[in-house]
């Protein structure tokens, strides 16, 4: 969007153009990040350029600016919040640099004299934290993926945060504290082998050199004259993605029918956004598949006699998504008809996806969580429309509930033997969407539909065996895990830990073992039980049947057992006395605990009755409407 004098009017006011000025010592600022900005995303490209402009430049270079909406001054505090709406992670990592010098400068204490501590080290930690509020950062980071706890932890430690808390877990994995650490690294590295008084002066030349950076503070009235500035400014920073710019251009389109209402229609797109959760890529998914389950009546006002009956696209892409949202705001009912279905519809894709689903059928959830796990998330655009139109359509939650029963079983299948292949996932739901249209079917009948469409499409028994009987776990090891989960669940007790349970980490507390090591080095006991002492033999063993089903099981102690012995892997126990091993009372190791060798009939026999079960557990035979 070219700069335009209307832009004028937008911009309420614009700071002293300076760190110094923005990060002031003296002034009650505060600059809070809200809740629906993107989490701190810059890395190590990011920091060093940042560094690198700050540090090998002349005073005063221009970092670019930043966006803000000004808040009332607080009367109790006299504090005035700023809301950022852009420049986030350019104003976060300036003050994580300015920490990591304040963090330098102070282990060189014995350079630091009184007047040097009034002068310069009490100002720098007073441009990170309120000096009338030892426990208030000036910046406040929102709080997705623990941003703000990882970067008061940083600034509790290094500059004097005054408040209580404990070091957020896995805190030195994440972005905040990397960044943080760069800088630290980096200003050491300036450092090396200096004096105290030598290193000191050094460092506050380098947060002089910082605070002149030129850092500009646009101030606006309200959400939309930032969105619209959005596009004229040339700012370093994370692009913005397409579900921002759908954003801005909608809040822009809505300012010019209602200013008045603007932030009432801002806090709606925040609730569609509430709806999706914060995943980045959920929400593009939901944008792109809320265009494919309706493209029908979505084209139908841009449809022109003899022309494309889908002239906005067959199918939503990362390429003509925005496009689609920008003709779509553009045309009657325009922005606020988007706004309404968006927020309708999210807050449908809101209960497929698991973000909402208070007062669900409990079936039906099941399913759902069923239909995730088992990676069948093209088929979300189908559940949009059903879910969307089931009072036309009558259905109920029964029926729905069916309808995911299937689903979990093709994808399981199609998972499997890769029929139908990915490509064709999208227009086939899209295709069953508009047959149910085209057909005028209701009630059970469109179930019945489904599920010939998906029959119809699907791999036959016969390659379906085929493809279980082989390398499963080579191919598809998520999908392998989700079949031996299935089929271990029955076995599950209430004393034992779930089976889709998680570390804090993300890892699965229960994972795949293979019971025949698959590592490269057969360690020798293994090579005596099932090669005869043949190491040859054993390879070969090996590469056949290692990641097959009669070879896998699920445990929760996978990195215990690993290499061991077959007899100490089955009868592994834990200091407390449980069974850790095979003997942990899964129905999947049955034929493990009864035996007390390890051999390729045994695997060929176990393949064999853990296919069966496979193939019952996912038939479509069971499932009738």
């Amino acid at each position: 969007m070219p700069y335009n004098e209307s832009q004028d009017e937008m911009i309420k006011n614009v700071s002293d153009p300076s760190v110094a000025s923005i990060l002031s010592t003296d002034a009650l600022k505060v600059y809070n990040i809200p809740r629906y900005q993107r989490e701190y995303t810059w890395g190590q490209r990011d920091w060093a350029n940042l560094y690198d402009d700050v540090f090998d430049n002349d005073p005063g270079y221009f970092l670019g600016s930043i966006i803000v909406i000004q808040g009332e001054i607080d009367p109790k505090t006299n504090i005035v919040e700023f809301e950022v709406i852009d420049g986030q992670q350019r104003l976060t990592t300036i003050s994580l640099l300015l920490a990591a010098l304040y963090a330098r400068i102070n282990e060189h204490p014995d350079a630091i004299d009184e007047d040097m501590q009034l002068d310069d080290i009490r100002p720098l930690r007073n441009r990170l934290v309120l000096k009338s509020n030892k426990g208030m950062t000036r910046v406040v980071p929102q709080v997705q993926n623990h941003n703000q706890d990882d970067y008061r932890w940083i600034l509790k430690e290094h500059v004097g945060l005054a408040v209580v808390m404990q070091r957020p877990k896995y805190h030195g994995v994440r972005k905040m504290s990397k960044a943080f650490e760069y800088f630290y690294d980096r200003l050491g590295e300036e450092i090396a082998g200096m004096g105290d008084d030598d290193a000191v002066r050094t460092l506050l030349d380098k947060s002089r050199a910082l605070y002149s950076a030129v850092l500009v503070q646009i101030n606006v009235d309200s959400h939309a004259d930032a969105y619209t500035l959005f596009a004229s400014l040339n700012n370093r920073g994370v692009p913005l993605s397409a579900v921002d710019l759908i954003k801005n251009t909608l809040l822009a389109k809505v300012a010019d029918a209602d200013g008045d209402e603007l932030d009432y229609y801002f806090e709606q797109w925040q609730e569609v956004l509430s709806n999706l959760g914060d995943d980045y890529a959920t929400q593009e998914r939901f944008f792109r598949q809320n265009y494919d389950a309706f493209r029908r009546d979505v084209n139908r006002p841009f449809v022109q006699e003899g022309g494309a009956q889908l002239p906005l696209g067959s199918v939503a892409t990362r390429s003509n998504l925005l496009k689609i949202y920008e003709m779509r705001i553009g045309q009657n009912p325009g922005a606020l008809g988007v706004l309404d279905e968006l927020i309708g519809n999210s807050a449908i894709y809101s209960q497929i996806i698991g973000v909402d689903r208070e007062g669900m059928d409990a079936e039906l959830v099941r399913q759902l969580v069923e239909i995730a796990r088992a990676q069948g998330v093209p088929s979300y655009l189908m559940l949009l429309y059903l879910m969307k139109k089931r009072s036309d359509l009558d259905l109920d939650d029964s029926l729905i509930a069916g309808i995911a029963a299937l689903l979990v079983r093709f994808f399981v299948r199609r998972n499997v033997t890769d029929t139908p292949p990915t490509r064709d996932l999208e227009r086939l739901f899209i295709s069953i969407c508009e047959g149910i249209e085209d057909e005028r079917i209701e009630g059970v009948d469109v179930a019945r539909y489904i599920k010939r469409r998906l029959v119809d499409v699907s791999s036959s028994d016969a390659t379906f065996k085929e493809r279980l009987e082989g390398p499963i776990y080579d191919v598809n090891p998520d999908m392998t895990r989700y079949i031996l989960t299935v089929l271990a669940e029955p076995s599950v007790t209430k004393e034992m830990k779930g089976l889709w349970e998680r570390y804090p980490s993300g890892n699965y507390v229960w994972t795949i073992e293979h019971v025949f090591p698959q590592g490269e080095n057969i360690p020798a006991s293994w090579v005596d039980m099932i090669g005869g002492g043949d190491k040859a033999k054993a390879r070969e063993i090996q590469a056949a049947y290692v990641h097959t089903l009669g070879n896998l099981t699920i445990t929760g102690y996978n990195s215990k057992l690993s290499n061991m012995p077959f007899v100490e892997k089955r009868d592994r126990k834990d200091s407390n006395g449980a069974n850790v091993g095979y003997r942990n009372e899964l129905n999947l190791n049955d034929d493990l605990v009864s035996v007390d060798s390890w051999t390729k009939e045994q695997i060929e026999a176990r393949t064999e009755k853990l296919v069966k079960l496979a193939l019952k557990a996912f038939t479509f035979d069971d499932i009738e409407f």
